[in-house]
């Protein structure tokens, strides 16, 4: 990876070694040391002199949701994961993690968030195939939480169903989360979809249209919208997507998906819209389907411009 360059011709760094014992033992025997690696770590402005963002995506665990691609449980085991966002964090284009609570708290006391960005995922309790996942609840990042730790973001996921009642209570929890990390001056990246049943299970609208109409509900949430990002998938005439609202977007990476060449076509076209400011990519960046992670981080870097 020694040859691997950033724009700014940083060097990408060897990926740190992840000693779970070792993380499990301190978590046993000085559970304050977590509090101590978030009052001690190095903070960066949200965006960066480029005003672009590379995230990766780690929040699916909190879920439940473990796979990626063909494997099953690629989420579920923590050193492995913890390996991987090593390695992707190894590469200074990357700008930083999303995740729960309980992963962020792991990458902190390895070192890992130190000038990277940081941000908590809110809502993760609405699990797939539940009958209560529309009505997914604060299980995982507050306002209070991110200004006691130091956290740079927030992201939280809506689920819009228009046949399920729940949807109600949902848009008015996320509207409060929205003004609450507002007030606290905190930026929210909000993930919105448009969904319904289909065979007992919530399965988004992906059209264009669907995209849109999520894009725009989502950006009227709050009292004030002054910190609110977007977080959408890339769909047909995203460009019809993009223009919908003024708020920065960041795109989301979705599935694993065998088609790398035509992901990353679809992602480099979307890019090009003036409200787009970067991609948060999860598994299709940890778990890509060559398995080298580097490579992966390294073409998403090139796409958002380093």
């Amino acid at each position: 990876m020694a040859d691997l360059q950033v724009r700014d011709g940083s060097p990408v760094r060897p990926a740190a070694p992840i000693d779970l014992a070792a993380l499990a033992a301190v978590r046993a025997d000085d559970p304050e040391a977590v509090a101590r690696a978030w009052q001690q770590r190095k903070r960066r402005s949200f965006t960066g002199p480029d005003q672009r963002l590379l995230i990766v995506a780690a929040d699916h665990s909190a879920r439940g949701a473990l796979s990626a691609g063909e494997l099953s449980n690629a989420m579920g085991d923590r050193s492995e994961v913890l390996q991987r966002l090593s390695l992707a964090l190894a590469n200074p284009a990357v700008d930083g993690v999303l995740a729960a609570p309980d992963l962020l708290d792991d990458l902190v006391l390895c070192g890992l968030l130190e000038n990277r960005l940081a941000i908590g995922s809110v809502n993760r309790g609405g699990l797939p195939g539940t009958v209560f996942e529309i009505d997914d609840r604060l299980t995982g990042t507050t306002d209070a939480s991110a200004l006691a730790s130091g956290l740079d973001g927030a992201k939280l996921l809506l689920r819009i169903d228009r046949d399920d009642p729940a949807t109600a209570g949902a848009l008015e929890r996320a509207a409060a989360w929205v003004s609450a990390f507002a007030a606290a001056g905190i930026p929210v990246i909000v993930e919105p979809f448009l969904s319904r049943r289909s065979d007992g299970r919530l399965v988004n609208d992906l059209s264009t249209q669907a995209v849109l109409e999520s894009a725009v509900i989502a950006a009227a949430l709050g009292e004030t919208s002054a910190h609110t990002w977007l977080k959408l998938p890339v769909v047909p005439d995203f460009a019809s997507v993009a223009r919908a609202t003024s708020q920065p977007i960041v795109l989301l990476g979705g599935e694993v998906d065998d088609d790398v060449a035509g992901q990353q076509l679809a992602w480099a076209e979307a890019l090009r819209e003036p409200t787009v400011r970067g991609l948060m990519v999860g598994r299709s960046l940890l778990f890509p389907p060559d398995d080298d992670v580097a490579a992966a981080v390294a073409a998403a870097a090139g796409l958002v411009g380093r």
